[in-house]
């Protein structure tokens, strides 16, 4: 019993990180983008050409809907201006 109780701990402890992580719509160097990266890191990854368009997301396929209902999808042109 404790050794499943032991398992069962060790599962959830361990889960996969992308079920914990954040994900962010972006407007990056005239495109779309969505990505795991925080908007601090996307600019310093990417420079000043970097704007969030739109709010964090804790699914991946809801940045994806989200990139795609209101701007087209990844990868379609964009501005931030």
């Amino acid at each position: 019993m404790r050794m499943l109780l032991a398992a069962a701990v060790a599962a959830v402890l361990f889960a996969p990180a992308a079920a914990l992580a954040d994900y962010y719509v972006y407007c990056a160097n005239n495109r779309i983008e969505v990505d795991s990266r925080d908007p601090n890191q996307m600019r310093i990854a990417r420079g000043s050409g970097v704007c969030q368009m739109g709010p964090k997301f804790g699914f991946l396929s809801s940045a994806q809907d989200f990139a795609r209902n209101n701007f087209g999808g990844a990868g379609r042109p964009c501005s931030c201006r």
